[in-house]
């Protein structure tokens, strides 16, 4: 006897009904209409060409336009011989579009117009922002401990057939990357499925793989919110803010075509992430004691060092909130403006209407200012009016591509600065790095190698040798020496870190510097006399943190040279 499985049956039925579909309309298109075939589930559907023609008039004469080049419309009809047809042609060449006709099945343009649904959707939300309630937020938070949790939700939801679905995953998406405290959501098309990323502590952190329709999606709602075109191959940045119970998260998006589609990259920007006080950088207690003297000083310049992502901004804002009081004002020329900081005047670079740090530089002094924070020095001519502008009453914050505080004095005289009028200006020059916090929750000490062992001491006793106090830091050059680990734990989201925390150096200008910079010192001698100031080095400073279980020395590796200083012996 035989078994059916129903269900099996009709679902196979309605396969071959729709090839069927498929087959006439393929055969009507070459044989009686002569013009293409195509079918719209194969194909990419661009929302600008969609939004050309209204969905109730799509519906009506059965058409989709699904792609757009210029003015070239590519439309799809299932009966070119339909009333209404020719007068909708007219319609279109009256709107000034070169039309080109294609054949389509109805099951075809199903596909096409529930994308109207989809556009409809994201059009209601405002540009320029999405509410993410607190409830929300922190049901959302409630489900993530791990960032495989992040997945399993995205994953579910996927499942759904709810037109809310794209609405949703966004949500899960922002709303866990905000609970887990990640500064950067990419989302990165590959050649068969698309990446989403997160960035947590600085490190990317692979989250969930997105099928292609529904990044499509994904990506529209994106552009929507950002105030950018839906149009494919252009790079793009926008903005928009996260509203979670009443506080504003900017998200700034960025836009680049690639090989398989455009990939998102989104920097989170939380006001709470930088509102980090100058006790909480990590700087060591000499150079703190130094940094909050010659920030409270009426003029000078003072110049952070480090690669990108490595706190500069973080620590400028630091300093600007330390030293504001309505009885000054404080002007800032960012790229871009990423926090705003009350009571001060911030300014943004646009280099496409000749407004670059140098220009911003130049109006900032017209502006009356006492003190004035410039992003970046790129350039000749920013260095030197900037240089001029710490002599003539005005304390100056900026930023320096180097590779240590010695470099800077090098660097600013390559760029052109007369190396006598640097000696007066340049008051103090700090480098900094980023190292992962061990997770305090779940931190545990382990074996020390012998190597790592004679690392640390070797580097601690060559302090003591130039006479650093590492009695202030807790440490010494003959105590025990302990590492320590962290195997991760919820606290954590299972990673073994939990934030970051800086790593400095710093050199104080004194006399004795500013005698030998007429003579274009090199980093070495600049090193040379500020090691006589007692301040610790990156690595020293860095190896101390993995010794009080601030943080690993494989975390230290990663952002310092620790052999740096091995073979240089300091009584030579």
């Amino acid at each position: 006897m035989l078994q059916f499985d129903d269900d099996k049956e009709i679902k196979k039925l309605e396969l071959l009904r729709l090839q069927e579909e498929e087959d006439l309309s393929r055969t009507l298109a070459e044989t009686k209409y002569h013009i293409p075939y195509v079918d719209l589930g194969k194909v990419v559907l661009e929302n600008e060409a969609l939004k050309a023609v209204d969905q109730k008039r799509a519906r009506e004469l059965e058409v989709a336009p699904f792609n757009i080049a210029g003015r070239k419309l590519l439309v799809a009809v299932r009966a070119p011989e339909h009333d209404g047809i020719k007068a909708f042609e007219a319609d279109l060449k009256r709107s000034g579009y070169i039309v080109s006709w294609f054949m389509a099945s109805r099951a075809s343009l199903e596909k096409a117009w529930m994308r109207y649904d989809e556009i409809s959707q994201a059009e209601k939300i405002k540009a320029g922002s999405l509410d993410i309630s607190g409830d929300t937020l922190l049901k959302t938070a409630e489900k993530i401990k791990l960032l495989e949790d992040i997945k399993i939700l995205i994953d579910s939801t996927n499942a759904e057939t709810s037109t809310h679905r794209v609405s949703k995953i966004i949500e899960i998406i922002f709303a866990g990357a905000i609970a887990l405290g990640a500064s950067d959501v990419h989302i990165e098309p590959g050649e068969s499925t698309v990446h989403l990323r997160i960035r947590l502590d600085g490190i990317l952190h692979k989250v969930s793989d997105i099928d292609y329709k529904t990044f499509e999606f994904i990506n529209s709602r994106i552009k929507l919110l950002s105030g950018l075109k839906l149009a494919h191959n252009k790079a793009q940045d926008g903005r928009f803010s996260i509203y979670v119970k009443g506080e504003e998260i900017s998200m700034r998006t960025s836009i680049v075509p690639g090989a398989f589609g455009e990939g998102i990259v989104m920097r989170i920007l939380n006001p709470k992430s930088i509102q980090v006080e100058l006790e909480e950088l990590g700087i060591e207690k000499k150079i703190y004691q130094i940094i909050s003297k010659e920030i409270d000083k009426p003029n000078g310049l003072i110049l952070i060092t480090g690669p990108t992502g490595s706190g500069k901004s973080t620590s400028l804002y630091a300093f600007l909130r330390r030293i504001y009081s309505p009885e000054i004002k404080i002007l800032t020329i960012e790229e871009p403006i990423e926090y705003h900081l009350e009571g001060i005047t911030q300014t943004q670079t646009n280099p496409d209407r000749g407004y670059d740090f140098l220009e911003g530089l130049k109006s900032a002094l017209r502006q009356d200012p006492d003190v004035i924070m410039v992003g970046e020095i790129r350039d000749g001519e920013t260095a030197k009016i900037a240089v001029e502008s710490s002599l003539t009453g005005h304390l100056v914050f900026s930023t320096l591509h180097t590779n240590n505080a010695a470099g800077v004095v090098p660097r600013l005289i390559d760029l052109g600065v007369n190396p006598k009028i640097l000696a007066s200006a340049l008051s103090l020059s700090i480098a900094q790095r980023l190292t992962r916090k061990l997770c305090n929750n779940c931190k545990v000490k382990r074996a020390v190698t012998k190597e790592e062992e004679e690392l640390i001491r070797n580097t601690l006793e060559r302090a003591e040798k130039l006479g650093k106090n590492l009695a202030e830091y807790d440490v010494t050059a003959k105590q025990k020496i302990e590492l320590y680990t962290a195997p991760g734990c919820e606290t954590c989201s299972g990673l073994g870190y939990k934030g970051r925390i800086g790593v400095f150096e710093a050199i104080l200008v004194n006399e004795e510097l500013q005698n030998i910079m007429p003579n274009n010192p090199s980093e070495r001698e600049i090193k040379k006399i500020a090691e006589k100031q007692g301040i610790l080095n990156m690595v020293e400073d860095g190896l101390i943190k993995c010794i009080l279980g601030v943080t690993s020395i494989e975390e230290l590796k990663k952002v310092v040279d620790i052999y740096e200083y091995a073979e240089d012996d300091p009584v030579k």
